[in-house]
């Protein structure tokens, strides 16, 4: 694992007081509250970790920040539930959908973000290099964690019936499962063609240049 320079806390705390205060605004009167648990319980687990681990293996920022745009994405979510959030329904009207698209964005992020997560791990701990085969990686780590959450909503919606429908956010759909995962997929390939020149100068700066 390559080592890395003493971290500059300002942007970090930054960031974690934004996600905090978010949490706290999002929980305040939410349209349901067992779906609001359900969806920000991960930025509850994540941040913590993040917090823990940042002075030993801290990231890059462009991976902190995308992390807390995932993070708001989600807690918007869970304070209207995915079906209900306002944006949602304003591009529904505004392209004539059939339902409220929300949740599609929350799964394209779920892809985007963790893609340039995975790719940062991958670079400074194993001997992977740049290239086809650390694509192929980060896009397969990435499935692997969608299907992961669609099987984690299987079993909430197992164990808690009816009132697990707003967590689901279905709408109806029979084909959202696949359209979840097509999608964190799509979220995952173009974070890294997009992103990848940016997150290797990111690396660069901090002195974590990988493999």
């Amino acid at each position: 694992m390559v080592s890395s320079p003493a971290p500059d806390a300002r942007e970090p705390l930054a960031l974690l007081a934004i996600a905090a205060a978010a949490v706290a605004v999002s929980g305040i009167g939410p349209e349901d509250r067992l779906t609001w648990w359900l969806e920000a319980l991960p930025v509850m687990i994540g941040a913590p970790i993040l917090v823990i681990t940042w002075r030993r293996f801290p990231m890059t920022p462009l991976v902190y920040r995308l992390i807390l745009i995932h993070g708001l994405i989600l807690l918007l979510g869970a304070h209207y539930t995915y079906a209900k959030v306002p944006p949602g329904f304003w591009l529904q009207d505004w392209l004539d959908l059939s339902r409220n698209h929300y949740d599609r964005l929350g799964h394209l992020a779920q892809g985007f973000v963790p893609a340039i997560l995975a790719r940062e791990i991958l670079l400074r701990t194993s001997p992977l290099c740049r290239g086809r085969w650390l694509f192929v990686l980060v896009t397969s780590v990435c499935l692997a964690f969608s299907a992961f959450y669609e099987m984690i909503e299987w079993w909430t919606a197992l164990l808690g019936g009816a009132e697990s429908e707003a967590f689901l956010g279905t709408q109806g759909d029979v084909w959202d499962t696949q359209w979840d995962m097509f999608l964190a997929l799509v979220g995952a390939m173009t974070a890294q063609i997009t992103l990848a020149r940016a997150h290797d100068r990111a690396l660069a700066r901090l002195g974590l240049s990988g493999g």
